[in-house]
């Protein structure tokens, strides 16, 4: 929308908006969050700055049930999936048990034991 207005600027915003049908209204609000963004956003960026300082601290093994219960154990109320959410945006992981091997392999190169039965 910013392109097209800077790239025809003579043309000014009203008649632009009107001929793409978007309420002017609609676009100065969308101008105004961009300079000011909600409460909310506001929030969400304060939390994710503690989340990555809790998902550092541990070393980048914690995951959100963990990092939530840190932050439960803080005093910040914040749901579990707000956690996930941000944990997600921010591209930050637990790292998962490590899981065992399932079988033993047979080495194909070792010598079978004789059959005694």
């Amino acid at each position: 929308m910013r392109a097209l207005l800077t790239e025809h600027s003579h043309l000014g915003v009203e008649p632009v908006l009107r001929e793409l049908h978007i309420p002017s209204s609609t676009y100065y609000r969308w101008c105004q969050a961009e300079k000011e963004p909600c409460e909310r956003v506001r929030q969400d960026t304060e939390l994710t700055g503690q989340i990555r300082q809790i998902h550092q601290d541990s070393g980048g093994i914690y995951g959100s049930p963990r990092i939530h219960a840190v932050l439960k154990r803080e005093g910040v109320h914040v749901g579990r999936k707000r956690v996930e959410r941000l944990m997600r945006q921010a591209g930050l992981a637990g790292i998962s048990p490590r899981r065992g091997k399932s079988f033993t392999r047979r080495d194909p190169d070792a010598e079978l034991a004789p059959d005694l039965v």
